[in-house]
C-alpha cells in the first residue's frame, strides 16, 4: 500500500512538472493551448519512456553480467562441497565466456587430479598387499610350525621386505620429483662415460640372456646434470628393454648432438630394443604410475613395480628435457631423451 501511494505521488509530480514545463515553454515561445498540450504530452511520454528504457537496460545488464557471475559463484560453491563434475554454461560476453571456459578447465583438472589420487591410493594398496601377505604367511607358518625356519624361507621373506623397501623408496623419489623438491647434484657430465657405465652395469645380464647390448656416443658430448639421476633413468630403460627382449635380440644405447626448439644445444640419448614392443593403445600410458604392459605378469615373474618409467619421466623433466617413446608391436620400442646442455634450473636446484 505504501509503495502504491509513493508511486502515485511520483506520477502526480511528473504530470504536474510536465504541465508547468509545458506552460512555461508555451509562454516563452508565444504559442497557444494546443502547443502547450503537445509539449505536455511529449514531456510525459519522455518521462515514462526513459524509466522503461532504464529498466530494460538494467535487465539486460543483469542478464549479461550478474547471471554469469551468479552461475560461476554457484559452481564454485558446488566445487567447495566436493562436486568436481559441475560445469558453467559458456554464454554471454567474451570476457565471461573466457571465465566460464577457464573455470571448466580448472574443475576438469581438479577432477583428473582427484581421480589420479584415488587411483594412486588403490595402486599403492595393491602393491603393498602382495608382499605383506607373503611376509605374514611365512612368519605365521614358522610360528605355527608349518614351516621350518630354514634359510630358504627366511631368504624369501627378506626378499619381500626388500621389495617393499624399493617400492617405498620409488614412491618417495617420485613424490619429491613431482613436487620439484628432489635433491640434485649438478655437474658436468660426460655423456660417453655415462653410457659406458650403464652398458658395463648390464653387459653381464645381457650376455646371460643372449641379448646383444651395444653402446655408442658422438665424441665430446657433455651436459650439466645429475649423473646419478641420469644413470637411474637409463638403467630403468635398459632394465625394461632386457625384460621384454627375447634371446637373440639386441638393445642399442646411443647418444648424438641435437638442436633444441628454443635454440639451445643439447643431447639426444636413445635406448632401443628389438623386443615385443608396445601396443598403440598403451603408448599414451607408459609413463603413468603403476602402468604395466602385461597386466598378467607379477613381480615374481619379472615385472617391476610400474614406477620406473614414471620416475624416469620426472627425472628427465627435472633436467629440463623431455622423454618420448615410439614402438611397433613385434619390432621393439625406442625411448628418446632430449636433454639441454645446460638446464635453466641447474643453478637454483637444491643440492
Amino acid at each position: 500500500m505504501r509503495f502504491a501511494a509513493t508511486f502515485g505521488f511520483i506520477i502526480l509530480l511528473v504530470l504536474g512538472g510536465m504541465a508547468a514545463l509545458a506552460f512555461l515553454l508555451t509562454r516563452l515561445m508565444g504559442g497557444d493551448g494546443q502547443v502547450a498540450r503537445l509539449v505536455w504530452v511529449m514531456g510525459c511520454g519522455f518521462s515514462f519512456a526513459l524509466p522503461v528504457l532504464a529498466v530494460a537496460l538494467a535487465v539486460r545488464a543483469f542478464r549479461q553480467i550478474a547471471t554469469p557471475l551468479a552461475e560461476v559463484m554457484a559452481a564454485a560453491d558446488a566445487v567447495a562441497d566436493g562436486n568436481l563434475g559441475v560445469r558453467v554454461p559458456v554464454h554471454g560476453r567474451s570476457d565471461f565466456q573466457r571465465l566460464a571456459i577457464s573455470f571448466n578447465r580448472m574443475t576438469a583438472e581438479l577432477a583428473r587430479a582427484d581421480q589420479q589420487r584415488r587411483n594412486l591410493t588403490a595402486d599403492v594398496a595393491h602393491e603393498l598387499r602382495n608382499p605383506l601377505h607373503i611376509i605374514q604367511g611365512n612368519l605365521e607358518g614358522i610360528l605355527d610350525g608349518v614351516y621350518e625356519p630354514t634359510d630358504e624361507h627366511v631368504a624369501a621373506t627378506l626378499d619381500e621386505t626388500r621389495a617393499l623397501a624399493r617400492l617405498v623408496e620409488d614412491l618417495r623419489t617420485l613424490s619429491l620429483a613431482e613436487a620439484g623438491q628432489l635433491p640434485m647434484t649438478w655437474e658436468a657430465v660426460d655423456v660417453a662415460d655415462l653410457l659406458a657405465d650403464v652398458g658395463t652395469s648390464f653387459e653381464g645380464q645381457a650376455e646371460a640372456a643372449g641379448i646383444t647390448l651395444s653402446v655408442s656416443s658422438a665424441p665430446g658430448l657433455t651436459l650439466i646434470g645429475d649423473a646419478g639421476r641420469l644413470d637411474q633413468v637409463l638403467s630403468n630403460l635398459v632394465v625394461n628393454a632386457l625384460r621384454h627382449t627375447p634371446a637373440g635380440g639386441a638393445i642399442t644405447l646411443r647418444a648424438e648432438p641435437i638442436g633444441l626448439a628454443d635454440g639451445r644445444g643439447g643431447t639426444r640419448i636413445i635406448v632401443a630394443d628389438t623386443g615385443a614392443g608396445i601396443p598403440a593403445e598403451d603408448l599414451p600410458f607408459v609413463f603413468d604410475r603403476f602402468w604395466r604392459g602385461d597386466r598378467a605378469r607379477t613381480r615374481s615373474e619379472g615385472a617391476g613395480s610400474g614406477l620406473g618409467l614414471a620416475i624416469a619421466r620426472q627425472l628427465v623433466h627435472a633436467h629440463g628435457g623431455r622423454i618420448s617413446v615410439e614402438s611397433t608391436p613385434g619390432r621393439g620400442a625406442t625411448f628418446t631423451l632430449d636433454l639441454p646442455a645446460n638446464p635453466a634450473n641447474a643453478t637454483s636446484a637444491p643440492e
